[in-house]
Parts: C-alpha cells; structure tokens; sequence
C-alpha cells in the first residue's frame, strides 16, 4: 500500500485519480480548497481548505501530514482561463492567476512536502501538450499556454534538482478530458485519463526522471 497525495481532488481527474488510487488499495489523502459530495463518498482522507497558491495554507498542509512518508505527489490542481492577443490588458488578472495555480503551485506544494517524500519516492506534474513549444500549431490560448510551458520547466529543474535524492519528476499530459475545464468536450473521459496517468506514474524512475509524457504513454516533444 502506497502514500498518494493528490492536489485539485474534489473533482474531474483529481477525483478520477483519487477513485482509482482507492480502489487498487493505496491510501489517497485528497488535497482541495473545497471537498465534494463525490470525494466525500469515496472514504479517502480529505484535507480540505487548502490554497495552493498561499503561503500558510502550504505550511498547513505540511503540518497536518508531518506523520505521512508520501510514496506519490500528484500535483494535479489547474486552472484554464480564456486569453488572447487583442485583449492582454485587459486580462493580466487571468494571466497571473494561470501562472500562480499551473506554474508555481507544483513547486510551491512539492517543496512544502520535499521532507514528507523519500528515496524513491515520485512527484507527477499533470500538465498539457498545450505547453509544449515543438507542438504549437494553432496560437491562442496565451495564459494557460505559457503557464503549462513554465511549469514544464520547472518540473525538468526540479528532477534535476530531486536525482540525487532519488525522487523522480514526472510531466503528464492528461490528454483532451471531458472536464468543467473544457466545458465537457474531449475526447476521453476521467476515468480513461486518470488510468493512464496512474500506469505512466507506475512507470516513472529515476532513469526517466524529468521526461513529458501523455497519458497514453506517446513521449512528447518540449
């Protein structure tokens, strides 16, 4: 049985993940600002009332699980604003915000936990192929785009930083869900994403530390 904790859980893949985690016998801790009616009938520890985007709520969470060794960090919470060239100044708040939750939030909450996790212990970065530069060919979309490119980053230096502990970093794209994010269009459901996430999560090592995957397992180009 493995420690797996899970950012953004109170729904759509968070909650997907949460599912399948439970069900295979792990023990899920459900990270999220507001639990859910679904969360709360899957009988997994809920810890609830948690920004990833501020300080004291970070430090909480870490004190509140100061007695769990965490074989898995997912960090999962996201968010996906509309954004475009003509109207910047007028939507830096969603900017900001997209950077806060998609980029610095992973490192934010891994760091915050970086003493809870051990020797082979896995972080997961659930990112987008929208972040990848090499697989742009369609523009728009600037602040979620830039966000997931930057945490992109961010998750390559933190592998890197992490090997020598023999913690490995992981960056998954989900692929097209049909989520609340995207308005319920996709092209797979939860349950198929987060099952692929979790076989990708299975496989991650210290040899693959820092590599992009999708969920179905096609590496993608940065």
């Amino acid at each position: 049985m493995s420690n797996i904790v899970i950012t953004g859980a109170n729904r759509g893949i968070g909650l997907a993940l949460a599912r399948l985690y439970r069900d295979r016998g792990d023990n899920v801790i459900a990270v999220c600002r507001d639990s859910s009616g679904e969360l709360d009938a899957l009988g997994v520890r809920v810890e609830s009332d948690i920004d990833v985007t501020e300080r004291d709520s970070l430090s909480d969470l870490a004190g509140r699980l100061d007695d769990v060794a965490i074989d898995v960090l997912v960090n999962n919470a996201g968010v996906m604003r509309p954004t475009s060239f003509d109207d910047i100044e007028n939507q830096l708040d969603a900017f900001r915000l997209q950077f806060e939750v998609n980029s610095l939030a992973p490192l934010r909450v891994t760091r915050a936990l970086v003493d809870r996790l051990g020797r082979d212990s896995k972080v997961a970065i659930i990112t987008s192929r929208m972040g990848s530069i090499a697989d742009n060919d369609s523009g728009g979309h600037y602040g979620y785009r830039m966000s997931k490119t930057a945490v992109n980053m961010g998750g390559v230096s933190m592998a890197l930083e992490l090997k020598p502990r023999g913690i490995a970093v992981g960056l998954l794209h989900p692929g097209y869900v049909r989520t609340d994010m995207t308005g319920n269009t996709g092209h797979v459901d939860t349950e198929e994403s987060a099952t692929g996430l979790i076989q990708r999560i299975d496989e991650l090592s210290i040899e693959t530390t820092g590599s992009f995957h999708h969920a179905n397992g096609e590496q993608l180009p940065w």
